[in-house]
């Protein structure tokens, strides 16, 4: 029958759809998440598909434009060192390979260090990896519904430019940052702090043709872009109009390139943009990029080293922090980051601190213990938090696995998202048949991930080497 409507709604015919393929594990996304579950999952054996909207792959890596992971380092003993390991080990040499790795970079005074990265060097060495691995790879394919039989998903919908076609698989895999796969299943879920705001996402942008020597003496801290704003609004109230505090410039792998972390999108009600809404999204681009133009002024006009710098790139997406987090078996919480937590069911480290982009501001805030000389800084992430609740063959990791809103301000940064796709992939090409995510044997899985590279702690508290 052809489709029908009404004033506000149009009744869409029902129609048969092909058949994709038929797989043993199907990730949905290509972040770091959606990456190292789909490699772990291949390299145990499962015949496995990633489906990815765009036509690369990176996630906010490269589609918002993060250019550097966060969150791979932690402090131990007073000593900054890497404790996230395993299947990303792989990739960052890759990334090495093509020559697009920087060197780590500290700030805050030494409590973070992040890896800086070139994005095309990302781009290519992550379609090397995958295939490598053996990963089949679905790009410009969106998730768009799914076929439910109780409580399992027995196939995915996705809308490709050939028309709308079925994925059937044993377990699905959702690193789509939003959850959108299990909201579709019916998995509950939270969007934003819960009071109809959320992290403030961010347009990110690079800039070239700097002077890197006096950018380096004039910026080479992270707050001394802060002081300079502050010193330009002084001098003339009302020149610039500046989006938040706690603007990030950091050289790239050329130091003449820098990438720029300042804006702040809002919607209408000044509440942190809901990347869930299509309206509210296609409005935050156009905002984003208005206050890209209203920066780079700043930085030409006030900033040495940026007298004739110029904009080289804007990210494909705004850069989204935060939307849905699901509801599973544990939720990751702040309490967690700043004790420093343990779990027995942990699958790795995640290093990063709670940074909560909330209205004009970033707070940062740290483990108790992040300048003590003894003990570690950094908690361990529990498999409770990738299994939802409502469906059994699907796990959800990444930004949007089961978090509080101050637990995922911390554990959505790249080395946690790596952590969690390593285990999710991992548990999903070993699950018997027959056998639910929920009742899975932690210890094995454990064994396997350790196996493959991933640090644990020692119970002790004295550091395990990878």
């Amino acid at each position: 029958m052809p489709a029908s409507s009404s004033l506000n709604t149009i009744t869409e015919a029902a129609r048969s759809l092909p058949i994709y393929g038929e797989f043993d594990v199907v990730v949905i996304g290509g972040g770091p998440a959606g990456l190292a579950a789909s490699v772990s999952a291949a390299r145990h054996g499962a015949r496995t598909l990633l489906v990815e909207r765009y036509g690369f792959l990176g996630g906010m890596g490269t589609a918002g434009g993060v250019t550097n992971f966060a969150g791979l380092y932690g402090r131990h003993d007073g000593e900054m060192r890497q404790v996230v390991h395993g299947v990303v080990d792989e990739l960052l040499e890759r990334i090495d390979a093509l020559g697009g790795l920087n060197a780590p970079q500290d700030g805050m005074q030494g409590r973070i260090r992040v890896r800086s990265y070139d994005v095309s060097a990302y781009k290519c060495a992550a379609d090397q990896w995958l295939l490598a691995a053996g990963v089949q790879l679905l790009f410009h394919a969106w998730a768009a519904a799914v076929v439910m039989d109780g409580r399992h998903i027995s196939a995915l919908l996705v809308e490709t430019k050939s028309g709308r076609q079925a994925i059937r698989a044993q377990r699905f895999i959702d690193c789509s940052g939003d959850a959108d796969v299990a909201h579709f299943a019916g998995v509950p879920f939270e969007l934003g702090d819960g009071q109809g705001s959320g992290l403030f996402p961010s347009t990110m942008f690079r800039v070239g043709h700097v002077d890197a020597p006096r950018a380096l003496a004039a910026v080479g801290e992270f707050k001394a872009i802060n002081e300079l704003m502050a010193q330009s609004q002084a001098k003339a109230p009302g020149r610039y109009q500046f989006a938040r505090e706690g603007a990030i410039l950091r050289p790239q792998k050329n130091p003449s390139e820098w990438r720029v972390n300042v804006t702040q999108i809002r919607n209408a009600a000044g509440q942190a943009m809901d990347a869930t809404d299509a309206r509210q999204l296609s409005d935050g681009e156009l905002e984003g990029r208005r206050q890209i133009s209203e920066y780079f002024r700043f930085l030409r006009n006030e900033v040495p080293g940026f007298e004739h710098s110029a904009i080289v790139d804007i990210a494909p997406q705004v850069g989204i922090r935060e939307s849905r987090r699901i509801q599973g078996l544990y939720a990751l919480s702040g309490e967690d980051i700043l004790s420093s937590a343990r779990f027995d069911d942990a699958i790795g480290i995640n290093a990063w601190p709670m940074e909560l982009h909330g209205q004009g501001r970033i707070d940062w805030q740290f483990a108790r213990n992040i300048d003590s000389p003894i003990g570690r800084a950094y908690n361990e992430l529990p498999w409770r938090m990738l299994v939802p609740e409502a469906v059994d063959n699907l796990l959800v990791a990444g930004r949007c696995a089961s978090m509080t809103h101050q637990g995922q301000s911390a554990a959505r940064a790249s080395g946690a998202c790596f952590v969690m796709g390593q285990a999710a992939g991992t548990a999903a090409a070993t699950l018997q048949a027959g056998q639910r995510f929920a009742d899975i044997d932690v210890k094995p899985l454990q064994q396997r991930l350790k196996q493959d590279g991933v640090y644990f702690d020692a119970a002790d508290g004295q550091a395990q080497s990878p």
